[in-house]
């Protein structure tokens, strides 16, 4: 997991005006859709994949987004608002990572120049890691304050949905699934214990933002040749502050084998 910050340069323009709001996809030729457009086409020109458009990011996005005008200065938390992570997490989006630009300029288009100029708000539009943004500009006067949040948001799994994930990778290990689900589930409250009929010969229990690998620590003991099956059990996640986080148990157990009448 992680939180990337990027500060813009701080600018200061004193207009007698209260902003006013353009948010969202608005409209098609809107300066969000004009830098959500500038940001794909970017990424697409060099192979990433492009962006889809998150709401609760966009909502974050714009709540941030009217600060900025209002105090007409750019900071990624101001003295009493919650960090930008937090934001994110209170709108509804999760994700395993996030991060964010803001700038100010007299057009979306030089908005976007400005941030591909800026090498650390340049890597945030060209993260492959993101897979998802969030887009809000307010306008002070004819100065526009704009705010992009990125994140690699995640889709919430059931607990057979996460079981099977991890059960597709040790079955692709050469470990044969055994059903003692209900064994692997129980242990989630005994700190890497086992409750059940069926005594593991190794229990690691782990929180991860992605079920798209294995543990290392699981893969070598895999990968030491001494186990035959594993159980797999989902536990309830402790996520907080919107990061998405599984919590799995994994019983390994050696099994006798079959063909040696003396096992």
């Amino acid at each position: 997991m992680r939180i990337i910050l990027k500060l813009a340069t701080m600018g200061i323009i004193i207009f007698g005006v209260f902003p006013l709001c353009c948010y969202g996809q608005s409209s098609q030729d809107g300066p969000e859709q004009i830098l959500f457009q500038s940001a794909n086409r970017e990424r697409a020109a060099r192979g990433l994949s492009t962006l889809k458009w998150n709401a609760p990011l966009a909502e974050a996005a714009r709540r941030h987004a009217v600060l900025l005008a209002q105090r007409n200065a750019l900071s990624h938390q101001f003295p009493g608002e919650p960090d930008m992570a937090s934001r994110a997490a209170r709108e509804g989006a999760r994700f395993s990572s996030i991060a964010e630009n803001v700038a100010l300029g007299p057009s979306a288009r030089s908005l976007h120049e400005q941030w591909m100029k800026s090498p650390p708000h340049r890597a945030n539009l060209l993260d492959p890691q993101m897979n998802s943004v969030g887009i809000a500009i307010a306008q002070r006067g004819e100065t526009l304050f704009a705010v992009e949040d990125f994140s690699e948001s995640v889709g919430d799994l059931s607990v057979l949905e996460q079981e099977k994930v991890v059960q597709r990778q040790l079955q692709s290990r050469g470990l044969r699934i055994l059903d003692y689900t209900t064994d692997a589930r129980r242990s989630c409250v005994l700190d890497n214990g086992y409750a059940g009929d069926h005594r593991p010969s190794f229990v690691l229990h782990y929180a991860t933002p992605s079920l798209d690998t294995l543990p290392e620590m699981l893969v070598k003991r895999i990968e030491g040749g001494r186990y035959q099956g594993a159980a797999v059990g989902a536990c309830p996640s402790d996520a907080k502050f919107g990061f998405s986080s599984y919590r799995v148990a994994v019983l390994l157990y050696e099994l006798p084998d079959k063909s040696n009448p003396r096992q």
